[in-house]
């Protein structure tokens, strides 16, 4: 017999157990229930990892195993992803953490009421339909570029923040809200030197603004980007070329403003003109500058920072949704940087 000599332990007694809970979804669609468990039950292996729970599936049906906090927030995942793919939506392992990640919210803040009171917020495209934000830091920046003109977002790559910009600004266009997307980069080697490129303007700096072509064809069929191109309702240039405009009911992006200097960042902010919306990305910690040059992306968002109408969102290493691993490399950049800081005494 096992006895308790503690007063206080014996007077509460012993423990609770949380017991092994068992939850049993059958899906009315075979095909569905398929794709929502993922090809050879990929999506349910995501889901054991990250919630500690185990599942077996039987064709429409699935039987999670655990705890029963783990496998209701498990069950309330598989239901909203079957929703998803009843829609003709379709489901990745990146939809999957989202759909975790969004269902721990809404459990959070309404833990007895509809969980689609606390749901993610999303953007709606033609192409791409409805694309909801994988966690709470995409979240508040979709809420930010629907409430404000000027919006900065801060980050390590792969958080999302020149996608969901891009998506957000094609949503802009196809609603009426604004006339042209205007998308631009500083045109700056990354640490090193690309030296004479042939051909005209366009093939010169094309190499720099590749990644806004690649998330705009994501939003949008190549030939209405062609298209759009040719008439002038989007333009993708330089930094540059920005100097001197006033730019009106348009949605303008500034990507990877971490390598705009002080002069340029200012010349850029002061092109903002009536019924216009900006928005700008960058990741402070990979600035290309030359050493001792001043980011202008760090100056701008200090002297911002107290004005009400501008919105800023930080995105975190946690808040990577490229791939498990790229989270762990910015992860591990990220301490290092922070251990030489330690060193030098900063």
């Amino acid at each position: 017999m096992t006895t308790i000599d503690d007063p206080l332990l014996a007077a509460r007694g012993p423990e609770p157990v949380d017991p092994e809970a068992e939850i049993t979804l059958a899906f009315e669609n075979n095909r569905h229930a398929s794709l929502v468990f993922g090809l050879y039950d990929q999506n349910l292996a995501k889901i054991e990892r990250r919630l500690r729970v185990a599942s077996f599936a039987n064709g429409n049906h699935v039987t999670l195993k655990g705890k029963s906090e783990a496998c209701e927030h498990a069950r309330r995942v598989l239901e909203a992803l079957y929703e998803r793919v009843a829609m003709g939506q379709t489901i990745t392992l990146g939809d999957v953490d989202g759909a975790i990640e969004e269902s721990a919210r809404q459990r959070s803040l309404f833990p007895d009421s509809e969980p689609s009171r606390g749901a993610f917020e999303q953007i709606l495209t033609r192409k791409r339909g409805s694309v909801r934000a994988r966690n709470a830091a995409q979240d508040q920046y979709l809420r930010a570029l629907k409430r404000y003109e000027l919006v900065f977002a801060e980050g390590p790559a792969g958080t999302g923040k020149t996608w969901l910009a891009v998506g957000h600004a094609v949503q802009l266009m196809e609603q009426g809200a604004v006339e042209r997307l205007i998308l631009s980069r500083p045109a700056v080697e990354a640490g090193e030197r690309l030296g004479f490129l042939p051909g005209d303007m366009r093939d010169k700096v094309d190499p720099y603004l590749r990644p806004i072509y690649d998330a705009l064809h994501d939003f949008m069929d190549a030939r209405m980007v062609e298209r759009g191109m040719q008439t002038g309702l989007i333009e993708v240039a330089p930094l540059a070329f920005m100097r001197g405009r006033t730019l009106t009911r348009s949605c303008i992006l500034l990507d990877e403003a971490q390598n705009a200097s002080s002069m340029q960042m200012k010349m850029f902010l002061t092109r903002l003109g009536e019924g216009s919306r900006m928005i700008v990305t960058g990741d402070p910690s990979q600035t290309d500058l030359p050493p001792g040059q001043k980011s202008g992306l760090s100056e701008a968002v200090n002297l911002l920072a107290n004005l009400d109408v501008v919105g800023r969102v930080r995105f975190s290493e946690g808040d990577v949704v490229r791939h498990d691993l790229v989270r762990q490399i910015v992860g591990a950049y990220e301490r290092a940087a922070r251990a030489n800081k330690q060193t030098r005494g900063d």
